[in-house]
């Protein structure tokens, strides 16, 4: 019991992650022009699941997690995930994202935050988003299969919340779209990271989109 309430914790929205502020370039598609309706969005949520999360996030929480306190290994997932994210905004929203789960953390007092922190400071550590999660997790006592489910249903999770705040569905569809593309997160999630993989990302559309919201003279979200 004590393991699903700590994943319940790291999971919930209401834990001070700092993610509430990207929208991983869903803003950018909702200026596009077109409403994004509940078929959309699933389609959206899918494919980002599918290209980008399973080939790039997935890999590289699981192998900062297993990098545990090594340092050296840490630091050489972290570089690897700053020279593979080659959209600018999605680079620079991740180390941004990463600083404010870290300062969280930091603040509660999670056992080697402040090591992390201070790795991070002396220029050690460029501090991407799955390389803090990979690490902060192992140190919270969740398994390294849990860390990818988290992470997964935060990628859907925050998808379909920022479609909601951008007011392009409503809640209820938005919860029919997060209970439709859970099954893919979970199945997602539950493949195991092999050494030879590598990070990749295969989603053009919405990196387009990503970059054509830096540009934008409003934003509501950081990216």
């Amino acid at each position: 019991m004590l393991s699903l309430l700590t994943v319940l914790q790291h999971a919930d929205t209401a834990f001070p992650s700092g993610a509430f502020a990207f929208s991983n370039g869903l803003e950018g598609v909702s200026t596009l022009g077109r409403k994004i309706d509940r078929d959309a969005l699933q389609d959206l949520v899918g494919s980002v699941l599918l290209h980008r999360w399973t080939p790039f996030d997935r890999v590289a929480l699981a192998r900062s997690h297993r990098a545990g306190t090594d340092l050296d290994a840490l630091i050489a997932v972290d570089r690897e995930v700053e020279i593979a994210n080659v959209v600018e905004p999605l680079r620079t929203g991740s180390r941004r994202n990463a600083g404010a789960l870290l300062a969280a953390h930091v603040r509660i007092g999670t056992p080697g935050a402040e090591r992390l922190l201070g790795t991070i400071r002396s220029g050690g550590l460029v501090g991407h988003l799955t390389t803090v999660q990979g690490y902060l997790w192992r140190e919270t006592g969740i398994a390294e299969g849990e860390a990818l489910g988290i992470s997964a249903y935060q990628t859907a999770g925050g998808l379909v919340a920022a479609a909601v705040r951008l007011g392009q569905l409503g809640a209820i569809d938005a919860q029919k779209v997060l209970a439709a593309v859970i099954p893919l997160a979970a199945e997602a999630a539950a493949r195991s990271v092999e050494d030879w993989e590598r990070l990749s990302s295969a989603t053009p559309f919405m990196d387009i989109a990503v970059m054509r919201h830096a540009r934008a003279d409003l934003k509501l979200f950081a990216n």
